[in-house]
C-alpha cells in the first residue's frame, strides 16, 4: 500500500498549526473571550431593554408587591391561573386608578390655566413699569397670545410625534403587564436561578436577600404609602374649603410628601393663607388645624409604626434617593431611587458581617 508523503506531511503541518492552538488555548484567553461575548451580549441586551426601562421597572415593582400573594393563591390554584388573576387585579387596582387620576390632574390643570384672569395679574401696571424703567412700550397679552399661536401651530404639525408617544406608551403598558404575568408565574423559579447564580454560600444569599426585601418594603410601605395617605389627608381637607383645583393640588401633595422636610404644608400652607385672603378665616383656620393635627399625626405616628417593622431608612437617603431617582430613572425614580440607596447600605452591612470567612470560597454551597 502506497504511502501519500505529501498528504502525510499536510496533515502534519495543519496537526501543528490548528490542533494545539484549539485544544489547549490559555485558560486566560478563553475566560476573556467568554466575558468579552457576554459584555456584547449584556450591552445590545440592554439596548433593547432601555426604551421601556420605565415600564419594565413598574412590572418589577407591582410583582414584588403582588408576589406574596402569588404564593399563598398558587397553594390552592395553579400558578398560571393565579398570574392571570393577578394581572387582572393590577389593572383594575393599580392602571385603572392611575389613569384616572392621571384625567382629572390634568383637567384641574388646565382648569387652572384657563381661570388666569389677565386683570388680577395687573398686566397694565406691568406694561406701564416696564415702560418707565426701560422707555420702550412692551404689549405683554400680545406678545403672549402670539407665543401661545405659536406653540398651537407646533403641537399640530407634532401630531405625529404625539402619534408616536401615544403608540410607544400603549406597547410599554402592554409590555409591563406581558412582564408582571411571567414574573408571577416563574417567580420561583427566577429566584432559585438566582441564587444557583449567585456565587455566595446560601447562608450569606440568605442574609443578603432579606436584607435587600426589608428596604424595598421600607421604601414602599414606609414612605411611598404614607405619603400617599398624607396626600389624600390632606387632599381631603382642600376638597372640603372649597380651594379650586383640588385634585391637582392633592396629586401635587403626594409627590411633595415623598420628600422627607417638605411633605404636604408646602401645598396647604398656601391654601390657608388664600383662603384668608379672600375673605373666609374661619374656613382658613378650619383647614390650618386640620392639616397640622391629621396630616401630623400621620406623619409622627404611623410612619414610625410601618417603618419599624422592617429597616429604618434615614431621611437623608429617602432626599437623595428620590430627587437622584427621578433624574436616573424617570418617574420611576421615586421609587426605585431610595430603594438602591438602601440596598447599597443593606450590601455594605452584609459585607461588613461575612466579608472575613467568605476569603477563598467558590461556590455557593458552604
Amino acid at each position: 500500500m502506497a504511502i501519500d508523503h505529501d498528504s502525510l506531511r499536510d496533515e502534519q503541518v495543519w496537526d501543528g498549526f490548528i490542533g494545539p492552538s484549539v485544544v489547549e488555548l490559555p485558560v486566560n484567553l478563553s475566560r476573556g473571550y467568554l466575558l468579552a461575548l457576554f459584555a456584547v451580549f449584556a450591552y445590545l441586551s440592554w439596548q433593547l431593554v432601555d426604551p421601556f426601562l420605565q415600564y419594565v421597572l413598574a412590572a418589577i415593582l407591582i410583582a414584588f408587591l403582588l408576589y406574596p400573594v402569588q404564593r399563598r393563591l398558587e397553594r390552592r390554584i395553579s400558578p398560571t391561573i393565579t398570574a392571570f388573576l393577578l394581572v387582572g387585579f393590577a389593572i383594575v387596582g393599580f392602571l385603572v386608578p392611575f389613569v384616572l387620576v392621571a384625567v382629572v390632574v390634568a383637567g384641574d390643570a388646565a382648569n387652572l390655566l384657563q381661570e388666569v384672569d389677565p386683570e388680577d395679574l395687573q398686566i397694565a401696571e406691568i406694561e406701564d413699569r416696564l415702560e418707565d424703567e426701560t422707555g420702550i412700550e412692551v404689549d405683554i397679552t400680545e406678545t403672549v397670545a402670539d407665543s401661545a399661536e405659536q406653540i398651537g401651530t407646533i403641537l399640530l404639525e407634532q401630531t405625529t410625534a404625539w402619534f408616536g408617544v401615544l403608540t410607544h406608551t400603549l406597547i410599554g403598558v402592554g409590555l409591563a403587564l406581558f412582564l408582571l404575568y411571567y414574573l408571577l408565574k416563574e417567580g420561583d423559579a427566577l429566584l432559585d436561578w438566582l441564587r444557583e447564580m449567585t456565587p455566595l454560600p446560601d447562608d450569606v444569599q440568605d442574609d443578603l436577600y432579606d436584607e435587600l426585601e426589608e428596604v424595598t418594603w421600607a421604601v414602599l410601605a414606609g414612605h411611598v404609602l404614607i405619603a400617599i395617605i398624607e396626600g389624600v389627608i390632606a387632599g381631603l381637607g382642600l376638597f372640603a374649603t372649597g380651594i379650586p383645583n383640588a385634585a391637582f393640588w392633592t396629586f401635587v401633595m403626594v409627590i411633595f410628601s415623598l420628600v422627607p422636610l417638605i411633605g404636604a404644608f408646602i401645598v396647604w400652607g398656601p391654601a390657608v393663607l388664600y383662603l384668608l385672603l379672600t375673605g373666609e378665616p374661619i374656613l382658613a383656620i378650619g383647614l390650618a388645624v386640620y392639616s397640622a393635627v391629621i396630616v401630623g399625626v400621620a406623619d409622627d405616628y404611623l410612619r414610625p409604626i410601618v417603618v419599624d417593622r422592617y429597616a429604618e431608612i434615614s431621611p437623608a437617603v429617602i432626599i437623595l434617593g428620590v430627587l437622584g431617582g427621578i433624574y436616573a430613572f424617570g418617574i420611576m425614580g421615586l421609587f426605585f431611587g431610595p430603594v438602591v440607596l438602601g440596598a447599597l447600605v443593606a450590601t455594605l452591612s452584609v459585607i461588613n458581617e461575612h466579608y472575613e470567612r467568605l476569603e477563598g470560597e467558590t461556590g455557593t454551597e458552604y
